[in-house]
């Protein structure tokens, strides 16, 4: 049975959905799924999981991302990139690296953000990008978000538009064209995407991604190297070692006490970890949960067997 996860490296041009119906035609697996959409002219790591590793994908999303950006700044667009119909340009002043570098810190830390309306969000049934198709734009309600680094690399203010090279790290749920065009507002003079590349997603790094290309190689030579155990997706969460008298408890969905392992992390009520054997195989994801004696369970959130 083929279960884990591929670090992908999205082409610009696909959608995340048809790197998804690729590999399900590699791989001859039903069941697989990605773990974050990328737009069609983005590029960059897309995690995919296939087989019972789907269940995981919830998890993995956790994680945050990260991303360099080529911003165009006096340029706005109706879909914050350069997909779209322009809205108005206008004449940048002479910007300084300083200046652009220091207007990025009101958009540091957590802040509120509008999804755009080409998003996948749902709208009463439908997705925002489909009301789009059709011209149409609704409310939306601003989402909470953690921008982690808005850092310039480079800026570009000669020739027919002002560049900007940008590089950021944030969390699930960021849209990048947004903070990009929120970034250029603020800046007065508008700012839209002309190039997205992701180069992190949670543990998932760009210099580890293979290429749709890659993977149909490995196959054909009979190689399964590309294909990441369970746990390479969830990195961000933390281990627990099973001992071995009770890991058929654990596959078999029953809580143990915290207790019986050692050593632990700091943990507190509610939060999620990884129980695995001393060998590194992922037994489950367990939720922590109080026990009447004062200590904590350990209970069975998803099972995989």
């Amino acid at each position: 049975m083929v279960m884990g996860f591929v670090n992908v490296l999205k082409p610009p041009g696909l959608t995340s959905h048809d790197v998804v119906q690729n590999l399900r035609r590699l791989l001859k697996v039903k069941r697989i799924g990605h773990g974050g959409t990328l737009d069609p002219l983005a590029a960059g790591v897309l995690p995919v999981a296939v087989g019972t590793a789907t269940r995981l994908l919830e998890y993995l999303q956790g994680g945050d991302k990260a991303y360099r950006a080529e911003f165009i700044l006096g340029l706005k667009t109706d879909t914050q990139d350069l997909g779209g119909r322009v809205l108005a340009r206008k004449p940048c002043p002479p910007f300084t690296e300083k200046d652009l570098q220091a207007a990025t810190r009101p958009f540091t830390g957590t802040i509120r953000q509008v999804p755009p309306m080409v998003s996948a969000v749902h709208y009463q049934g439908r997705r925002l990008y489909e009301l789009a198709r059709e011209g149409l734009e609704v409310e939306r309600p601003a989402r909470q978000v953690t921008i982690h680094e808005f850092r310039l690399i480079r800026a570009w203010p000669d020739g027919p538009y002002y560049r900007a090279l940008i590089d950021i790290t944030c969390s699930r749920g960021t849209y990048i064209r947004t903070l990009g065009a929120d970034w250029g507002d603020y800046l007065g003079v508008g700012a839209t995407l002309a190039f997205l590349l992701r180069t992190r997603a949670g543990s998932f790094r760009l210099t580890d991604a293979w290429t749709l290309e890659e993977i149909a190689g490995a196959i054909d030579r009979g190689e399964r190297t590309f294909l990441l155990p369970p746990a390479a997706g969830l990195a961000h969460l933390p281990v627990i070692i099973v001992p071995g008298e009770f890991i058929r408890h654990v596959s078999n969905g029953v809580a143990i006490k915290g207790d019986v392992c050692r050593p632990l992390p700091s943990l507190r009520e509610g939060d999620i970890v990884r129980l695995e054997t001393g060998e590194g195989q992922l037994l489950a994801l367990a939720r922590v949960e109080p026990d009447t004696r004062g200590s904590f369970l350990l209970k069975p959130h998803k099972v995989l067997k």
